[in-house]
């Protein structure tokens, strides 16, 4: 009985705000809700490549205390890379409702009032690039997952929320992000401090 109930405050854990944060920006990213039980409770599954063993260690010290196991590798049959699950909690389930219709990621019109400059940086580690590396100050977000109706979403987001201009940019059949010149002094600044020193490399200082 003792362990029973253990068991249940376990499952009845909060987030932290931080963990908000984070959680909003992977989930634009790499990161995924799975439901085993109808969407009753989740958890949260992240996958990086072992490139980015470093990046996925930082995001797993954030969730650490939702975590039974440290992060493994695995071989996916052409790269190897490294994950890891948190247990399923109920408190995941309002993100799951959110970014989930009929077991499909989607952007939810719920992030205007969700997406923070934090998030924001996680975003961008998770899915943002370089354009055009060492040739201009320029970067994209590869929103490739999302309908073009969901990345014009973020693009006003984008400006409404952060004053950041950003262009929609096809690519092959999806949409992506682009963020110029215009704009990237003011992007770099606003989420730099959030970016970790591992991942520096994907948002160039602009005055060098």
């Amino acid at each position: 009985m003792k362990n029973d109930k253990k068991l249940i405050n376990i499952r009845r854990v909060s987030l932290t705000k931080i963990q908000k944060e984070v959680l909003i920006g992977i989930l634009l990213g790499d990161a995924n809700l799975q439901t085993f039980n109808q969407g009753r409770t989740f958890r949260l599954r992240y996958i990086q490549s072992l490139k980015h063993k470093d990046y996925l260690l930082n995001v797993y010290n954030v969730f650490k205390n939702l975590v039974s196991t440290e992060p493994k590798i695995y071989f996916d049959g052409s790269n190897y890379k490294i994950y890891f699950n948190t247990l399923t909690f109920s408190c995941f389930r309002f993100y799951g409702q959110q970014f989930y219709k009929e077991g499909k990621k989607c952007v939810p019109k719920i992030l205007s009032k969700l997406l923070t400059v934090r998030s924001l940086a996680f975003w961008y580690m998770d899915d943002g690039a370089q354009k055009w590396k060492h040739k201009v100050k320029a970067v994209v977000l590869c929103t490739d997952c999302f309908k073009k109706v969901e990345v014009l979403f973020l693009l006003e987001l984008l400006l409404k929320k952060f004053n950041i201009k950003a262009s929609l940019q096809k690519n092959r059949k999806n949409f992506r992000l682009y963020i110029g010149a215009q704009s990237y002094m003011h992007f770099f600044y606003l989420i730099n401090v959030f970016v970790y020193p591992c991942m520096s490399y994907k948002l160039p200082n602009p005055n060098n």
